[in-house]
Protein backbone atom coordinates (compact mmCIF):
# COMPACT_ATOMS: atom_id res chain seq x y z
CA UNK A 1 0.00 0.00 0.00
CA UNK A 2 1.67 3.44 -0.78
CA UNK A 3 0.73 5.29 2.38
CA UNK A 4 2.84 2.92 4.25
CA UNK A 5 5.99 3.58 1.88
CA UNK A 6 9.01 4.42 3.57
CA UNK A 7 12.85 5.45 3.16
CA UNK A 8 16.11 3.13 3.84
CA UNK A 9 15.51 -0.82 4.45
CA UNK A 10 12.83 -2.24 4.37
CA UNK A 11 11.95 -5.43 5.64
CA UNK A 12 11.67 -8.73 3.38
CA UNK A 13 7.88 -10.51 3.69
CA UNK A 14 7.68 -13.28 5.94
CA UNK A 15 11.15 -12.35 7.84
CA UNK A 16 9.98 -13.85 10.88
CA UNK A 17 9.51 -17.64 8.75
CA UNK A 18 12.99 -17.24 6.96
CA UNK A 19 15.43 -19.88 8.61
CA UNK A 20 18.32 -17.10 9.13
CA UNK A 21 16.48 -15.07 11.17
CA UNK A 22 15.20 -18.19 13.27
CA UNK A 23 18.52 -19.39 13.56
CA UNK A 24 19.12 -16.08 15.14
CA UNK A 25 16.24 -16.11 17.46
CA UNK A 26 16.77 -19.43 18.53
CA UNK A 27 19.49 -18.17 20.33
CA UNK A 28 17.37 -15.55 22.71
CA UNK A 29 16.02 -17.91 25.30
CA UNK A 30 19.31 -19.95 26.17
CA UNK A 31 20.49 -16.23 26.73
CA UNK A 32 17.48 -15.23 29.20
CA UNK A 33 16.40 -12.63 26.38
CA UNK A 34 13.14 -11.85 25.49
CA UNK A 35 11.59 -10.70 21.88
CA UNK A 36 9.70 -7.30 21.21
CA UNK A 37 7.56 -7.81 18.10
CA UNK A 38 6.96 -4.66 16.34
CA UNK A 39 4.02 -5.52 13.20
CA UNK A 40 1.62 -4.47 11.27
CA UNK A 41 -1.85 -6.48 12.02
CA UNK A 42 -1.71 -8.30 8.56
CA UNK A 43 1.15 -9.63 10.02
CA UNK A 44 0.45 -11.39 13.04
CA UNK A 45 0.03 -14.83 11.67
CA UNK A 46 3.74 -14.66 11.11
CA UNK A 47 4.25 -13.73 15.08
CA UNK A 48 1.74 -16.42 15.89
CA UNK A 49 3.92 -19.21 14.21
CA UNK A 50 6.97 -17.56 15.65
CA UNK A 51 5.44 -18.36 18.95
CA UNK A 52 4.44 -21.83 18.33
CA UNK A 53 7.65 -22.45 16.52
CA UNK A 54 9.39 -21.33 19.98
CA UNK A 55 7.29 -21.62 23.24
CA UNK A 56 10.24 -21.18 25.31
CA UNK A 57 10.84 -18.00 24.18
CA UNK A 58 9.12 -14.54 25.84
CA UNK A 59 7.87 -12.23 22.72
CA UNK A 60 6.02 -8.67 23.95
CA UNK A 61 3.83 -7.96 21.28
CA UNK A 62 4.28 -4.17 20.09
CA UNK A 63 1.46 -1.96 20.26
CA UNK A 64 -1.41 -3.99 20.44
CA UNK A 65 -0.40 -5.83 17.30
CA UNK A 66 -0.34 -2.69 14.91
CA UNK A 67 -3.90 -2.07 13.78
CA UNK A 68 -3.84 0.16 10.28
CA UNK A 69 -6.39 2.29 9.44
CA UNK A 70 -5.20 4.51 6.28
CA UNK A 71 -4.48 4.20 2.53
CA UNK A 72 -6.62 0.78 1.75
CA UNK A 73 -7.60 -0.08 5.23
CA UNK A 74 -9.16 3.04 6.05
CA UNK A 75 -12.62 2.06 4.06
CA UNK A 76 -12.18 -1.71 6.02
CA UNK A 77 -12.20 -0.72 9.50
CA UNK A 78 -14.42 -2.74 10.82
CA UNK A 79 -13.54 -5.46 8.59
CA UNK A 80 -9.89 -4.67 9.39
CA UNK A 81 -10.96 -4.63 13.03
CA UNK A 82 -12.77 -8.22 13.07
CA UNK A 83 -9.25 -9.69 11.04
CA UNK A 84 -6.96 -7.93 13.84
CA UNK A 85 -9.64 -9.37 16.69
CA UNK A 86 -9.69 -12.74 15.73
CA UNK A 87 -5.57 -12.99 15.30
CA UNK A 88 -5.20 -10.90 18.60
CA UNK A 89 -7.45 -13.98 19.96
CA UNK A 90 -5.15 -16.55 18.71
CA UNK A 91 -1.89 -15.47 19.44
CA UNK A 92 -3.32 -15.32 23.13
CA UNK A 93 -3.44 -18.99 22.89
CA UNK A 94 0.55 -18.69 23.15
CA UNK A 95 1.72 -18.16 26.82
CA UNK A 96 5.19 -17.09 26.01
CA UNK A 97 3.31 -14.00 24.60
CA UNK A 98 2.18 -10.60 26.12
CA UNK A 99 1.29 -7.19 24.53
CA UNK A 100 1.89 -3.94 25.18
CA UNK A 101 -0.95 -1.79 25.23
CA UNK A 102 -0.45 1.72 23.23
CA UNK A 103 1.02 2.62 20.22
CA UNK A 104 -2.55 4.02 18.58
CA UNK A 105 -1.48 7.51 18.58
CA UNK A 106 0.69 7.05 15.46
CA UNK A 107 -0.39 8.00 11.90
CA UNK A 108 -0.84 4.51 10.08
CA UNK A 109 -3.53 3.84 12.85
CA UNK A 110 -5.60 6.09 11.51
CA UNK A 111 -7.91 8.11 14.00
CA UNK A 112 -7.37 11.65 12.95
CA UNK A 113 -6.77 13.39 15.88
CA UNK A 114 -3.91 15.39 14.56
CA UNK A 115 -6.24 16.01 11.50
CA UNK A 116 -9.19 17.37 13.45
CA UNK A 117 -6.94 20.44 14.36
CA UNK A 118 -7.84 20.20 17.98
CA UNK A 119 -5.87 18.00 20.32
CA UNK A 120 -7.66 15.24 22.07
CA UNK A 121 -8.57 14.72 25.65
CA UNK A 122 -8.07 11.93 27.56
CA UNK A 123 -11.44 10.82 27.40
CA UNK A 124 -11.77 11.16 23.55
CA UNK A 125 -8.53 9.22 23.39
CA UNK A 126 -10.14 6.25 25.59
CA UNK A 127 -12.89 6.08 23.93
CA UNK A 128 -11.28 5.76 20.59
CA UNK A 129 -8.83 3.03 21.72
CA UNK A 130 -11.34 1.15 24.20
CA UNK A 131 -12.12 -1.42 21.64
CA UNK A 132 -8.50 -2.29 21.20
CA UNK A 133 -6.95 -2.47 24.73
CA UNK A 134 -10.32 -4.17 26.38
CA UNK A 135 -9.93 -6.76 23.59
CA UNK A 136 -6.32 -7.63 24.18
CA UNK A 137 -6.86 -7.91 28.06
CA UNK A 138 -10.38 -10.06 27.69
CA UNK A 139 -7.73 -11.98 25.44
CA UNK A 140 -4.66 -12.28 27.56
CA UNK A 141 -5.45 -10.84 30.94
CA UNK A 142 -4.08 -8.50 32.61
CA UNK A 143 -0.88 -10.43 34.01
CA UNK A 144 0.32 -10.55 29.83
CA UNK A 145 -0.91 -6.81 29.51
CA UNK A 146 1.09 -3.70 29.75
CA UNK A 147 0.42 0.12 29.41
CA UNK A 148 3.25 1.52 26.69
CA UNK A 149 3.44 5.43 26.59
CA UNK A 150 5.18 5.03 22.78
CA UNK A 151 6.88 8.74 23.23
CA UNK A 152 7.57 10.29 21.32
CA UNK A 153 5.55 8.72 18.82
CA UNK A 154 2.55 8.58 19.96
CA UNK A 155 2.88 12.92 20.30
CA UNK A 156 1.36 13.17 16.68
CA UNK A 157 -1.49 12.57 17.99
CA UNK A 158 -1.48 13.56 22.24
CA UNK A 159 0.39 14.61 24.78
CA UNK A 160 2.37 12.44 27.18
CA UNK A 161 0.06 13.17 29.99
CA UNK A 162 -2.95 12.91 28.06
CA UNK A 163 -2.19 9.99 26.92
CA UNK A 164 -1.68 8.21 30.65
CA UNK A 165 -4.77 9.77 31.73
CA UNK A 166 -6.48 8.05 29.27
CA UNK A 167 -4.72 4.53 30.67
CA UNK A 168 -6.50 5.45 34.00
CA UNK A 169 -9.71 6.06 32.03
CA UNK A 170 -9.33 2.78 30.12
CA UNK A 171 -8.68 0.58 33.68
CA UNK A 172 -10.69 2.84 35.67
CA UNK A 173 -12.60 -0.69 36.05
CA UNK A 174 -10.16 -2.88 36.85
CA UNK A 175 -9.07 -4.62 40.25
CA UNK A 176 -6.22 -3.35 42.26
CA UNK A 177 -4.27 -6.25 41.19
CA UNK A 178 -5.08 -6.04 38.03
CA UNK A 179 -3.86 -2.28 37.78
CA UNK A 180 -0.36 -3.41 39.24
CA UNK A 181 -0.22 -5.51 36.42
CA UNK A 182 -0.85 -2.86 33.71
CA UNK A 183 0.93 -0.22 34.85
CA UNK A 184 3.89 -1.65 36.41
CA UNK A 185 3.88 -5.62 37.20
CA UNK A 186 3.56 -6.90 34.33
CA UNK A 187 6.50 -4.90 32.62
CA UNK A 188 8.73 -6.04 35.13
CA UNK A 189 8.57 -9.63 35.56
CA UNK A 190 8.75 -9.74 31.36
CA UNK A 191 11.91 -7.15 31.15
CA UNK A 192 13.01 -8.61 34.59
CA UNK A 193 13.03 -5.38 36.39
CA UNK A 194 14.02 -6.10 39.88
CA UNK A 195 13.50 -2.42 41.60
CA UNK A 196 11.09 0.51 40.40
CA UNK A 197 11.77 2.61 42.87
CA UNK A 198 9.03 1.68 45.37
CA UNK A 199 9.46 -2.37 45.73
CA UNK A 200 6.09 -1.96 43.41
CA UNK A 201 8.29 -4.91 41.05
CA UNK A 202 8.01 -8.69 41.75
CA UNK A 203 10.86 -10.80 40.89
Amino acid sequence: DPAFARQGARPPDGLFRQSDFRAGFARLAPLGLSFDAWVYHPQLPDVIDLAQSFPGTSIVLNHVGGPLGIGGYATRREAEFERWRKAIRQLSACPNVVVKLGGLGMRHCGFGFRDAGRAPDSTQLANAWRPYIETCIEAFGSERCLFESNFPVDQYSCSYEVLWNAFKRLAAGASAGQKHDLFSGTAARVYRITDLGGGAATK
